[in-house]
């Protein structure tokens, strides 16, 4: 997502005019649905004066392009700001500086992490100069484009507001700063020196706006990299608070190792080494079970004894089934455990015990929870440090004790010392905070501001048929065997003992379906077949993948706009709610409370389990419609790519037959439309041609569209009769970027329209109501042949300009 884009010129105006923090507060609330905090906005107001004021250096050229608030695909996570253009060498280069208002900095024994005065406090933080460079990195591991055609990323890190240089320098922290420089106030001169450096001529290109259309390598999931990561390859790049909570980790782990002798005969007095109790507390998709992985792999490499701890056997059992090809069961076994497994385990037998999704985490344990006396007790006893990564809106039984409250508790039991953090970014669900914020408010876990789903990457899609859904899920298991269908427990397990019996059966739809087969168990999500069969919450918490396909029974429905849940739906098997009767009629309302608690959680939690989309379907029509409504613009009418379309002979891609067309999904339309890079074309009509695949190292995004253009005007960028690639309805500011126009008052709209490309400039200005207005519209050409004139349009003309789509690049 890139909130402002601009032209350097245009960035410096726009500081000028004290317009630059509105211009991408305004940009920010559209996409995100919602406000930031008041001091995020300073920062933009304040750290944007002092990079202009090292833009304003004459050498930097005009033309460089200026990004702020990128925010990284796959990530939740924003670069502040990104200056791009080409070096000396005609290089593509996008420098990106991490900006801190920063006046104070404390070294910090850990790796890459300082102390720093923010929002809560006194707290520890990425080094700004690891925090640019595993940005850069982030964008490196995943952008084909950023690869495919050897574009450079070169972070930096300027902390303005910061007079000393000692603790941000200092040589602990030498290994990063050598990849991503810092400058503190002093350094102005310098950092002007290192962007003229890397940005010697403008961005003539686009360039960030190919980075942001680039097609996205497959993301990475945990499972798949967990052979090369127990080798000590470097699989993920720790980002921020990652980073924090992995070294605060590290360090609790050699703080609650004993003293050695010689130390103890100098010291006989010293106090016994108390407990330590992490708590990491984070959403879907913050990066948990990596941050657990990398903790295991670091530990043991440290010779220490560590164990990765979980009460699902879905995840243990995937990683253990992955691993079995490179590292002996015995081995394995002793890395992987279940959370009730330290019932008459010694204290301190372990020197780290690492608890994933520790809201699952039960009082009793053993088959038949007749054994020992409380899981997180038994934990922190076992273990000098115990880390539990924990969601408390993941708790999905009634069983489920795993709470911070809890942990607190015992933790104060043994005398352990207590650290809290929390995880924040967002790296699954396409990165996408509004996603996550529709889902609370259309399952009414919490009220947000994201009443629809207008703004988000993420795909998510309401099906009529449960048969539909099937067959999309089926398709995208096509391309890496990850997607999934799963459901509330809401069906009998019948195959269980009649394995020619079917569980999932909705008459209506003539649906029929197994839950996951006995033969897979746990490995379902990776067993090859299985994906004719259907998943539950207890063979899904805990992975992750590209597409789930959920379908909500009858024990969630909404009826009037309000959401039910009804436990009585659910199959007499399921083992989460059972007693739940007997509960309800000792405390009706706390009991009913935590029921539909647990009954949304399992819903927020099926949909929360995939990187690029979920597809869902409602056994309750009324429910469906519903989630069809909350969809806002993602659910209008595609164009059909059924329609019968004329023969465009001399396309140079290939074309995509009718039936096998997914719009903006596996192709994009063309449009017969040839477009004047000239003076406005002749009036014609645009119609919808045909659907055609884009190259491999382009991410197809939705109102992506292809049209031609004819003319000499902008030769210095597109050859005359090029295919374009553009975006359609492009939002936010358009100063400086190649667009495609239509100017509707040349003519009847409805019988046809005039077009034309040209980089588009404007001048505004802000009347006595506070309110912006044009001053003049420019449509500048770019050509070899100086007889070109710019279309200039005065502000009574400028209401009939409409943008049409931006130009991302040519095709041909």
């Amino acid at each position: 997502m890139l909130v402002y884009t601009a032209t350097k010129q245009q960035f410096l105006f726009d500081v000028q005019e004290n317009a630059i923090h509105s211009k991408v507060l305004a940009e920010l609330k559209r996409r995100l649905r919602h406000s930031v905090a008041p001091s995020e906005i300073d920062s933009w107001r304040n750290s944007m004066q002092f990079i202009a004021n090292i833009l304003v250096d004459q050498d930097l050229p005009a033309t460089a392009g200026v990004s702020i608030e990128y925010q990284l695909q796959l990530s939740s996570k924003r670069i502040d700001f990104i200056l791009s253009g080409q070096d000396a060498a005609r290089r593509e280069t996008a420098v990106i500086i991490e900006l801190k208002q920063w006046s104070e900095v404390a070294v910090t024994a850990k790796d890459a992490v300082v102390r720093t005065w923010l929002g809560r406090g006194l707290q520890e933080t990425a080094h700004p100069s690891y925090q640019a460079w595993s940005y850069a990195e982030l964008i490196n591991d995943f952008n084909e484009t950023v690869r495919h055609e050897k574009i450079a990323l070169v972070p930096c890190a300027y902390l303005h507001n910061l007079d000393n240089t000692t603790a941000v320098n200092d040589v602990r922290y030498a290994s990063h700063i050598a990849r991503a420089p810092v400058f503190i106030s002093k350094d102005a001169r310098k950092l002007s020196e290192f962007l003229k450096k890397h940005v010697r001529y403008g961005d003539s290109g686009n360039l960030m706006y190919r980075i942001e259309n680039g097609r996205i390598r497959p993301s990475k999931s945990l499972a798949d990299c967990l052979v090369g990561m127990m080798a000590g390859n470097r699989e993920f790049v720790l980002v921020d608070d990652q980073k924090v909570v992995f070294e605060t980790a590290l360090d609790l782990a050699h703080r609650a190792q004993p003293v050695s002798k010689t130390a103890a005969k100098s010291a006989s007095s010293a106090k016994p080494v108390p407990k330590q109790v992490l708590i990491v507390e984070g959403g879907p998709g913050t990066g948990k079970s990596v941050v657990a992985i990398n903790l295991l792999v670091e530990l043991t490499n440290r010779e220490m004894l560590v164990q990765y701890v979980s009460k699902n056997a879905a995840p243990r059992a995937v990683y253990s089934a992955i691993l079995s090809q490179s590292m002996s069961r015995n081995r394995i076994s002793n890395l992987f455990r279940g959370s009730g497994s330290f019932v008459d385990t010694d204290v301190d037998y372990f020197d780290a015990l690492l608890v994933d999704e520790a809201h699952r985490l039960n009082e009793f344990s053993g088959l038949y929870s007749n054994l020992g006396e409380n899981q997180i007790k038994e934990i922190v006893r076992a273990a000098k440090l115990s880390v539990f990564f924990i969601d408390e809106d993941q708790r999905v039984t009634l069983k489920d004790i795993g709470s911070k409250d809890e942990i607190r508790r015992w933790a104060g039991h043994f005398g352990a010392e207590v650290v809290e953090l929390k995880l924040s970014a967002q790296f699954r669900c396409n990165g996408s905070d509004a996603y996550l914020a529709w889902l609370d408010n259309v399952l009414q876990c919490r009220e947000t501001a994201n009443q629809s789903l207008d703004a988000t990457e993420f795909e998510f899609r309401v099906f009529d048929d449960p048969k539909e859904l099937r067959r999309a899920i089926e398709a995208k298991n096509l391309e890496r065997n990850k997607a999934r269908l799963v459901a509330g427990y809401c069906w009998k397990w019948a195959s269980k003992s009649d394995d020619t019996a079917m569980d999932v059966v909705i008459p209506e739809h003539s649906f029929r379906a197994r839950w996951n087969l006995d033969s897979d168990g746990s490995l379902w999500a990776i067993a090859p077949e299985s994906v004719s069969e259907v998943g539950c919450i207890h063979t899904s918490q805990g992975l992750e993948l590209d597409y789930v396909g959920v379908i909500v029974g009858p024990d969630l429905v909404v009826r009037g706009g309000k959401v039910v849940c009804d436990p009585s739906k659910r199959s007499p098997q399921d083992q989460s709610i059972r007693g739940y009767k007997r509960l309800l009629a000792d405390s009706p309302v706390d009991m009913k409370a935590r029921l539909d608690t647990i009954i949304k959680n399992t819903y927020r939690t099926l949909m929360t389990r995939a990187q690029k989309g979920c597809y869902m379907f409602c056994t309750d029509p009324e429910t469906n419609q519903y989630f069809k409504e909350r969809l806002g613009s993602l659910m209008e009418e595609q164009p059909s790519p059924d329609a019968t379309a004329p023969a465009l002979p001399e396309l140079p891609f290939k074309i995509v037959p009718p039936h096998l067309v997914r719009p903006y999904i596996n192709a994009v339309p063309v449009f017969d439309v040839k477009i004047a890079a000239g003076a406005f074309s002749d009036e014609q009509a645009v119609e919808d041609r045909q659907w055609i695949e884009l190259p491999d190292h382009i991410r197809i995004q939705r109102g992506h569209f292809v049209a031609q253009v004819v003319g000499e005007s902008m030769n210095r960028e597109i050859p005359n009769g090029a295919w374009c690639l553009f975006r359609a309805n492009p939002a936010g500011s358009r100063q400086g970027k190649i667009v495609l126009v239509e100017h509707r008052g040349i003519s009847d709209p409805e019988m046809g329209g005039r077009y034309t490309v040209k980089r588009y400039f404007s001048e505004k200005v802000i009347d006595h109501e506070d309110t912006w207005r044009h001053r003049r519209i420019v449509l500048r050409p770019e050509s070899t042949d100086e007889g070109y004139s710019p279309l200039e349009l005065a502000p009574d003309q400028s209401d009939e300009l409409r943008v049409l789509g931006v130009f991302l690049g040519t095709l041909s």
